[in-house]
This record gives structure tokens, C-alpha cells and sequence, in this order.
């Protein structure tokens, strides 16, 4: 009876863990857009000047700078590049994030921007969501945690109590 209890804690938990993951992400894409539309912002007036004198080349624009010789003009350069990186970047993260649930997932997991994701795990508040996705996400990762540990406690009382236990049948099942 305890053991049945305990299965269903460890479904429970893992059930509560996987429902977290689509919330997490959904999370994580609300930041990468926010400081996406926050680049974007800081570049318009660049980009205002490079179409109006460079045909809208901020490069051409970051290389006038550069040219000048004016030392202002030279650092100032230095921070528009800096600028276009930061929003080519986070276009590109924009992009990874755009694809199907497992892609977006695995993104997050192995190749999101460190310090966006950081920062998303500070800020992140536990919520269930209730969608088809999250409860798939929820099912998947409650059956997975509870297979994993209940295979891990079977291993072990396998290795330490042996194979020789087995409990008698009552005389009843014979």
C-alpha cells in the first residue's frame, strides 16, 4: 500500500516538474522578444541616418564613423556595431524560436542565450498551464520520472537483496 502511495508522489511530482517546462519556455520567448523589440529600438535612429546618407547600409554608416577623425565618432562606431551584433543575435534566437515544440524545447535546453536564460530562470514563477501541449509535457515527464526512480529502487533492491527474494504465493493462487 505505501508503495502505491509512493507511486503516485513521484507521477505527482514529475506530473507538477513537466507541466513547468512549456511555461518556462513561453517565458523565455516573452524575454528574447522583449529585448529583441528593446535592440531594434535602440538602432532605429541609426538606421534613420544610414538610409537617409548610406542608402540604409549601417554598415557604410559604422565605417564613415570609423573613418572620421573625430575620436567621438571612432567609440561611437564601436557601440553601433555592438548594437547591430546584439539585435543579429537576438534575431537569430527569435528565429530558433519560431520552429515546432521539441526544436523550441531543445533550443532552450542546449544553445538559448546564457545570460537571457539566467535571467529568465530569476524572474520565472511556477505556473501550470492547461493546454494540450502542457499536459502532454506533463503526462510525458510524470511517466518518465516515475519509471526512472522506480527502476533505480528495483535495481537496488535487486543488487543488495538479491535475486533469491521472492515473496511466497499464498496457498490460495497455487
Amino acid at each position: 500500500m505505501l508503495r502505491s502511495y509512493i507511486r503516485l508522489v513521484l507521477f505527482t511530482a514529475g506530473l507538477l516538474i513537466g507541466v513547468q517546462i512549456p511555461g518556462f519556455i513561453s517565458d523565455y520567448t516573452k524575454r528574447v522578444e522583449a529585448h529583441m523589440l528593446e535592440a531594434q529600438q535602440s538602432l532605429r535612429g541609426y538606421n534613420e541616418t544610414a538610409l537617409r546618407f548610406f542608402n540604409g547600409d549601417v554598415q557604410a554608416l559604422i565605417q564613415h564613423y570609423r573613418t572620421s577623425d573625430d575620436p567621438v565618432f571612432r567609440t561611437d562606431a564601436d557601440n553601433i556595431s555592438n548594437l547591430l551584433t546584439r539585435n543579429q543575435t537576438l534575431d537569430r534566437e527569435w528565429l530558433a524560436l519560431q520552429g515546432p515544440w521539441y526544436a523550441r524545447a531543445w533550443h532552450v535546453l542546449t544553445a538559448a542565450d546564457t545570460n537571457i536564460r539566467t535571467e529568465t530562470w530569476n524572474g520565472y514563477t511556477w505556473q501550470v498551464l492547461l493546454s494540450p501541449e502542457v499536459i502532454g509535457w506533463g503526462l510525458l515527464c510524470a511517466l518518465l520520472f516515475s519509471l526512472v526512480i522506480e527502476s533505480i529502487v528495483v535495481f537496488i533492491d535487486w543488487v543488495f537483496v538479491g535475486r533469491h527474494h521472492v515473496r511466497p504465493v499464498g496457498r490460495d493462487w497455487r
